[in-house]
C-alpha cells in the first residue's frame, strides 16, 4: 500500500519517463524495478549486498530493463566520496541504521541532486526532517514514512 501511494505522489510531482533516479540501499530491488517499468531514463541501484546486486542485475535481464545500472558500494562513503547527479534519489535504508538522519545532509552537501530534483527517505516513526532546509513534506503511511526534499 506505502510503494503504491508513493507513486501517486509522484505521478503528481514530476513526469517519470525524464527522469535519471537513484535508488540508495536498494535491497531486493523493488522500488528499481517500479522506477524501470514506469518508463524512467535510467535507474541506477546501490546496495552494498553482492546478493542483492545479483538479484537484481538477474531480475532486470529477465525483464528486460536496459534502463538499470547497479553499483555495489557502501552506500555512505559514496555519499561522501564519489558524486554523481540524478533528478530523484530514493533512500530507503535498514529502519536501524543509526546515521539515517544524516543521508538528506551527505545528499544535498556533496550535490548529488540535479536542480528542481526530488530526494525521498523512506524511515520508521520518530523521525522528524522538518527543519531541514529543503524538507518539503512528511507522508505516514502506518509503520511507513516517506519525507520528501526538494533542490531548487
Amino acid at each position: 500500500m506505502a510503494k503504491e501511494s508513493l507513486f501517486n505522489v509522484l505521478n503528481n510531482l514530476v513526469d517519470l519517463e525524464e527522469l535519471d533516479v537513484l535508488d540508495l540501499f536498494a535491497g531486493t530491488g523493488s522500488i528499481t524495478l517500479e522506477f524501470a517499468s514506469r518508463g524512467c531514463k535510467s535507474v541506477v541501484s546501490m546496495d552494498a549486498e553482492y546478493r542483492c546486486i545479483d538479484y537484481i542485475e538477474k531480475t532486470a535481464k529477465d525483464f528486460g530493463f536496459e534502463n538499470i545500472k547497479t553499483i555495489r558500494a557502501d552506500v555512505f562513503r559514496s555519499l561522501k566520496s564519489t558524486k554523481y547527479s540524478f533528478d530523484l534519489i530514493f533512500a530507503d535504508p535498514p529502519y536501524n541504521l543509526k546515521w539515517l538522519d544524516q543521508i538528506p545532509e551527505l545528499i544535498f552537501k556533496n550535490g548529488w541532486l540535479n536542480k528542481n530534483a526530488w530526494l525521498i527517505v523512506e524511515h520508521p516513526q520518530g523521525y522528524d526532517f522538518a527543519r531541514h532546509e529543503f524538507f518539503i513534506r512528511q507522508r505516514d503511511y502506518g509503520k511507513v514514512n516517506f519525507s520528501f526534499f526538494k533542490n531548487d
